[in-house]
């Protein structure tokens, strides 16, 4: 078993702290960034940031549906860490500046994955395949901080 990790990142219009309160934001605004493979979203406790507690279900692949309970954290300025209750996975997020009016934001999803051959197909191709979805999300915040800048 190794661990297995998944990268994105994408300069988004917007301040870093309005981009961070987006991204923080789980009743209102995360639910209208989720790309189509997330279901059953529901904030369970909290909802803006450190202490809230959300499930949802990510179909990663047509077969492989991750179901996830994730506590969320703030361990430092600009960053917001979702640790999965179900899994090993711990995803994330951090917003830093990256010039006037602009912020950089990467995604970094990690987790033990699995042993054997089975463990060679989730390294080599999961990654991509989530990276493909976290793409789509930070798409979605970037035309959503850039409607919030104007």
């Amino acid at each position: 078993m190794g661990q297995v990790e998944a990268t994105t990142e994408r300069i988004v219009t917007g301040k870093p702290e309005d981009v961070f309160d987006a991204l923080a934001d789980y009743r209102e605004t995360r639910p209208r960034l989720l790309p189509q493979q997330f279901s059953e979203y529901e904030v369970r406790e909290g909802g803006d940031g450190e202490g809230t507690v959300v499930h949802w279900k990510l179909q990663a692949t047509s077969k492989r549906v991750r179901d996830c309970l994730l506590e969320v954290s703030e361990p430092s300025d600009g960053q917001l860490v979702e640790k999965d209750r179900n899994s090993s996975m711990v995803t994330t997020w951090t917003v830093t500046p990256a010039g006037e009016g602009k912020s950089r934001v990467v995604v970094t999803s990690t987790w033990t994955g699995a042993s054997g051959i089975g463990g060679f197909f989730e390294r080599t191709f999961a990654p991509k395949g989530l990276a493909r979805i976290y793409d789509e999300l930070l798409a979605k915040l970037a035309a959503e901080t850039a409607q919030t800048a104007q």
